[in-house]
This record gives C-alpha cells, structure tokens and sequence, in this order.
C-alpha cells in the first residue's frame, strides 16, 4: 500500500501561514508530497523548492499554478480552493491520499494511529474514505475553540480509485456525482491554526479571502473586509484553555510568536444567538450527541 500527501499553498510567508509546519508534519506518513503552490507575491516557492531539496527524501514534488483570480464565476464560494486542490490530488500515485491545508498539522504521536487506520481501510472495500478530528485553537496558541460553531471531524484521507474529488471551498470530498464517501474515523487530530496569527496578518489574510468568497475588491485604506472585524480576536463562546502538547513541528513558530492575546482579560462579546449554542453544547458534553450536525460523509457501521 502506497500512501500520498497533497496540500496547496499560495502567499504562505505573507499571510504566515504555517505551510512548512504542515508538510513537514505529513511527510513521515506518506511516500510521496505533492504541493500544488499558487504564484503569489512573496518567497513561498522558494521555500518549498528548499524544503523539498534539504528535507523532502526525494519524496517532494511540487509544482506552481496560476489562480483564475480575475474570472469572477470562480470568485464565488471559494471554488478557486477546491479546483486547485483537485490538481494536486491528480497527481497523486498512491493508494491513499492524505491531504492537509496550509494552517493544518499533524502530531507525530498519531502517525502510528493513523498508519494503523490506513491499514485496516484499505482491508475493507466498504471504506473510501478516513476521518479525523479537530483541535481549532483560536487567537493564541494555548486556547481552543470547542462549540458547534467549529467542525468536530472531516474527511482528510481518501482512496484513490474512490473517484472521490475536493468539493466546493475544499472543506471535504465528494464523489463525482456529488455522493457523500463512506468513512471510518482514523483516531488522528488535525491540529488547525487557521485563526492563530499575527492581528495585521488575519486582517490581510481575511481580505483575501474574501475575494475568494464574495468577490470582494482589494481593500482600501482603512477599510474593513466583506466579513466585518471577524478578524479582530475577541472572546466568544465555546473558547477553552488548551492543555495538551503542540505538534513538535511548531515549536519554533510557536516561541517565535510575536504577538499577544489574553482570553481571561478580553470582555465576552455575547449575542441571543449564543443562547442555544450554550443549550446545544451542554447537550454534547453530557451525551457526546452533537444535534443537527452537518456531516459531508458517511459513517461506515
């Protein structure tokens, strides 16, 4: 059984994204690393081509993709993501594919606990497809956001001959007409530092995407992004203190952090929606049921 790992990444340094971090998480698990990397407007290539020839065993490929920035049908829901997503996974050789985002990492102590469910997949023809769960930390490194309003699991692994594709903004995979794949869960954490940078680099990084969402023009002087200040850290319900251990790859990034955010000394931003968050999530911590849970896949019984 061959395994590959897929990601992409586009203006990584500029938008400090942890994309280093990620590969360098994924390579121990995987016998070839395809990354598909947008030309962008700061040293991301290099520093890819870098990894690849200091780190990458010879099991690094990469390639560099133009983005349809300028196509407004392609400007809309994020499809840009899972169109340039979907390049990477062709070129993927392996029997299984894994694929990371750029602020997606995975602690080394679940490679044996994810090789073991690759094994015990690819024994079962049922299964198409692995989950993985979710640690969202959010503004600093030692918070976590544990509520409905983040994903708990998605599907990160997918077999090849599945057909299955990145859909939509790249969330999850589909098969080609749009069925849901039939998954087991691998028992493996991504860990998500999506929401975990610099102020003025969440800022700059959430007016780009904007653009892949909404279409939304570059922003002026002053100006706020399409979303609002959803950029700006503020303490919201369901943030927890974290209490585990990092992934050993971001143990400089995480020293090297160059900003600070104080959950204890932020004022609770509240509004009535929060109400049934509080009931639903009091609901799961006492039964482990998440109610009305959207779910891109199917659990295999």
């Amino acid at each position: 059984m061959n395994i590959s790992g897929f990601t992409l990444v586009r203006n990584g340094s500029k938008f400090d994204y942890p994309y280093l971090e990620s590969v360098r998480s994924l390579l121990p698990a995987v016998d070839e690393l395809i990354i598909n990397v947008g030309k962008g407007e700061d040293e991301t290539l290099s520093q890819v081509r870098k990894f690849a020839e200091e780190e990458g065993q010879g099991r690094v490929k990469y390639f560099e993709s133009s983005w349809p920035l300028e196509n407004p049908r392609k400007k809309q829901g994020g499809l840009i993501l899972s169109e340039q997503t979907n390049l990477a996974l062709e070129r993927c050789s392996g029997d299984w594919c894994i694929y990371l985002q750029a602020d997606e990492v995975v602690h080394e102590s679940d490679l044996p606990i994810l090789q073991s469910a690759l094994v015990a997949a690819h024994s079962d023809l049922r299964v198409e497809g692995l989950l993985f769960d979710y640690l969202h930390f959010y503004g600093s490194y030692g918070v976590i956001q544990q509520t409905r309003s983040s994903y708990r699991r998605e599907v990160r692994a997918i077999r090849r001959n599945s057909g299955a594709k990145s859909a939509g903004d790249a969330q999850s995979f589909r098969k080609a007409d749009g069925t849901k794949l039939k998954v087991l869960s691998s028992g493996a954490r991504i860990f998500h530092y999506g929401w975990v940078r610099s102020p003025d680099a969440m800022r700059e990084k959430t007016f780009f995407m904007d653009q892949l969402y909404h279409g939304a023009a570059n922003p002026e002087v002053g100006s706020l992004p399409f979303t609002g200040q959803n950029y700006r850290y503020k303490r919201i319900w369901g943030l927890r203190k974290f209490e585990g251990s990092h992934p050993s790859v971001m143990s400089e990034r995480i020293e090297k952090k160059g900003w600070n955010w104080d959950l204890k000394a932020s004022p609770l931003e509240w509004s009535w929606i929060d109400i049934f968050k509080v009931i639903l999530d009091s609901f799961e911590h006492l039964t482990g049921l998440r109610l009305f849970e959207y779910r891109s896949y199917r659990e295999v019984r």
